[in-house]
């Protein structure tokens, strides 16, 4: 049996975008918070996530892809099947110490310890536009506030001393001078 055809039939064709590397200035900005829920911004939640389970990684915020709008994903599963979305994140409270060794999409092959907060309370809206607040510890901790330092136009790197983030910056400009 045919489907009849009352409008038009819209395709949703998710798509992979481009990750900027650090140090892309670009990763600097602040992103500026979602003034409304709707298709486009939907459709920006399924191409991140598409991207960052591609690269494959366990956070991404929509800075990282050039797109300077308070979006994060985020799926710590094993599974890689329970998506998070948090948009115009807010960290409402944060306590305890923890230090977890992090990596970044943005700043591939890299990794050192980062101390962040072992608990936080975060509220968002979700990819309707509907406010929730939720609880995380350990890495799922972690990675929230990992991926609003990015919002914020800051890179894990800049938890790392002057050192290791020179030492950082050349091991990378030198990775893409071989990749020419």
């Amino acid at each position: 049996m045919e489907i009849p055809r009352s409008g038009p039939i819209y395709i949703c064709i998710m798509a992979l975008r481009t990750i900027l590397h650090y140090p892309d200035p670009r990763l600097r900005q602040v992103a500026k918070p979602v003034p409304v829920v709707d298709d486009t911004v939907r459709q920006l939640v399924d191409d991140m996530a598409e991207t960052m389970y591609a690269a494959p990684g366990i956070g991404l915020a929509a800075i990282q892809i050039d797109i300077p709008m308070r979006v994060v994903v985020i799926d710590i599963s094993e599974t890689r099947d329970q998506l998070q979305i948090f948009i115009n994140p807010e960290i409402t409270r944060q306590d305890g110490k923890q230090v977890f060794e992090e990596g970044c999409l943005s700043v591939p092959g890299i990794y050192d310890e980062v101390e962040r907060a072992r608990h936080v309370r975060v509220k968002a809206l979700d990819r309707h536009g509907v406010p929730f607040e939720i609880e995380a510890d350990g890495l799922f901790a972690t990675c929230i506030q990992h991926e609003i330092d990015h919002l914020n136009g800051k890179v894990f790197v800049d938890h790392l001393s002057r050192l290791k983030q020179s030492r950082i910056r050349k091991k990378i400009e030198k990775q893409e001078r071989l990749a020419m």
